[in-house]
């Protein structure tokens, strides 16, 4: 669906590159909100530089965060306070998952790169009793609706940037570095398969071309 034109992508790609932020960091925060205060076991898969994974180690006894990209993990190995209790691994996601159970999983922009199915149905096997698994995603836009939160997130999305960064040009943040792709399911595609492994699942599009999943173990 074509929306905007090639000078104002070229003029967008511009401005963006220049005043970069972290769409998945914005949701930590609100992932965060999601979870008890105090739990004994989390694991952030796809955890990136670490930002979440810091973030949950202050609620957790213990937190164990694994990314493919052995790269990602050795800048967050640097970023990462020796007295905090986190534990970075290169692990493929679905082969090579820690040993659970955990309270806590979570999952920012990485299940898109998983067989979704599989990957949903390793998180429920390696989530406690009474655990929760919070799931960051993104979706292929495929319905007016999607294209319309595209749309309203353009302007969003500069601004955004533009305030993160104090209106100076910014270099990218570490956790930006981590290798990308887009997303090929829609929204309803997720929906439904994430329902037939997770009945009651919780699942809301979201601004900045995000969706969320919320699933509490029985």
């Amino acid at each position: 669906m074509k929306i905007l034109s090639p000078r104002v992508l070229w003029a967008l790609e511009r401005f963006n590159a220049a005043h970069p932020w972290d769409h998945n960091a914005h949701y930590h925060r609100w992932i965060l909100r999601q979870l008890p205060r105090r739990f004994d076991r989390a694991l952030d898969v796809g955890s990136g530089s670490g930002d979440l994974a810091r973030l949950l180690a202050g609620r957790a006894d213990t937190t164990e965060a694994v990314d493919s990209d052995p790269v990602i993990i050795g800048h967050a190995q640097k970023l990462t306070p020796s007295g905090l209790s986190v534990t970075f691994t290169v692990a493929d996601a679905i082969a090579e998952l820690p040993a659970g159970p955990y309270d806590v999983i979570t999952c920012v922009a990485t299940i898109h790169h998983l067989p979704f199915t599989l990957a949903l149905t390793r998180f429920r096997r390696h989530l406690a009793p009474g655990g929760t698994l919070v799931i960051v995603g993104l979706s292929r836009a495929s319905t007016p609706v999607e294209h319309l939160l595209g749309v309203v997130a353009i302007p969003a999305n500069v601004a955004m940037g533009w305030f993160k960064n104090k209106g100076r040009p910014s270099r990218r943040p570490v956790s930006m570095t981590a290798p990308t792709r887009s997303a090929d399911m829609t929204f309803a595609d997720i929906v439904r398969e994430a329902r037939d492994v997770l009945p009651g699942a919780r699942l809301r599009r979201r601004l900045f071309w995000r969706y969320t999943l919320v699933w509490n173990q029985p």
